[in-house]
């Protein structure tokens, strides 16, 4: 499943380098973590898992393969962006076919990389890209309202359903507020979906610190978190230089020791794809064999025949079950066939809502 999340962010705040480091330490690490650039601005990475290594062990895979996200390095946005400003047209194109918006701040002071506004102040550029998007958002649904409203006097029922969720985000966006905040009824929430507003989609925000802040933050990092939290966000405090250093090595005890030399348990970029990954709400399992051990990506509230549907269309087709064990089961039980006897595997039907850890295996007629 091909879900993206969009690298947004102001000129000089680290954006390039991050998604730089991103896709270089993915490129090193193929032999086991598969990575290919789809496009120059579109690198597919491995969602960590440590789980994977553990069903490995026990079922003797040949190999393993993780699930994926993938990152789409946005062009730069500038002041104005939304009236066609820098690349504003080809910028604000890209960013509407993502699932999910990964802003990069600016939470670092340097002399040597200028910032467009003159000074760091993290708040002030989250709320510039953040008013450029709203006057995008803005300008394309009050288009569409103006032919929506028409045919809904008409009478026409996919008209006046549309106007039920337009009407909302016009509201809150209006009030210079993102489109995320419209108060949506729970049976239109496909509908809004559809509208591709880019302040309706998920945010997560990657700040970007100096070296010595990488462990802790900073004070600037500090109120980013603080605003993500009050916004129900997600928020990373990285430095991307770092990253960078890290993707040079290709030894993993080297690695270790460089890590561990700055204080740091893991690559930031672990916790970027994580955050990524729970911000577009899914979640994972596992099909397991001595061929390989593979990760699975689907959302959160799938049920058994989608889930064997991002496997291949014709195991959601001929569903019939899915042969299904808990990951601890499976862990505790020292494998498939000690879960079946200790009677830990379970026969779930279509009915059946997917739990992330679930081992599965689906029966299914050709």
């Amino acid at each position: 499943m091909g879900f993206q999340c969009g690298i947004v962010g102001l000129p000089n705040v680290g954006k390039s380098t991050l998604f730089n480091a991103l896709t270089a330490t993915q490129a090193a690490e193929a032999s086991n973590y598969p990575f290919c650039t789809i496009e120059p601005n579109v690198g597919r990475v491995a969602v960590p898992d440590e789980r994977l290594g553990k069903l490995a062990g026990l079922a003797k895979s040949l190999r393993i393969i993780p699930t994926q996200l993938e990152f789409v390095d946005i062009a730069g946005l500038v002041r104005g962006a939304s009236k066609g400003e820098g690349l504003g047209n080809q910028f604000l194109a890209n960013i509407r076919e993502v699932d999910a918006v990964a802003h990069v701040v600016r939470c670092f002071e340097s002399t040597d990389i200028v910032h467009v506004e003159g000074s760091i102040d993290p708040i002030r550029d989250i709320e510039t890209i953040d008013t450029e998007l709203m006057l995008a958002d803005l300008e394309s649904l009050e288009k569409r309202a103006d032919k929506a409203e028409k045919q809904a006097k008409t009478g026409d029922k996919e008209a006046m359903t549309l106007m039920k969720v337009i009407a909302p985000a016009l509201e809150v966006l209006r009030e210079g507020k993102p489109a995320r905040m419209a108060a949506i009824p729970a049976d239109l929430k496909r509908e809004f979906r559809q509208l591709q507003l880019i302040t309706s989609k998920p945010l997560m925000y990657i700040c970007n610190v100096e070296e010595g802040a990488a462990a802790s933050g900073n004070a600037h990092s500090a109120k980013v978190v603080a605003r993500a939290k009050a916004e129900g966000a997600e928020a990373v405090v990285i430095s991307a230089a770092i990253e960078s250093e890290i993707a040079q090595f290709a030894d993993a005890e080297e690695k270790r020791a460089f890590l561990e030399s700055l204080g740091l348990e893991e690559p930031g970029l672990n916790k970027i794809i994580r955050a990524g990954y729970r911000l577009l709400g899914l979640l994972t399992f596992f099909t397991v064999g001595p061929k390989e051990t593979r990760a699975w990506t689907v959302a959160n509230g799938s049920r058994a025949p989608q889930a064997a549907g991002a496997i291949h269309t014709d195991f959601e087709k001929g569903f019939i079950r899915a042969e299904t064990i808990a990951f601890d089961d499976f862990i505790g039980c020292g494998g498939e066939q000690g879960a079946k006897d200790a009677g830990r595997m379970r026969a779930e039907g279509k009915e059946y809502l997917v739990k992330d850890g679930d081992v599965m295996l689906f029966r299914f007629n050709n």
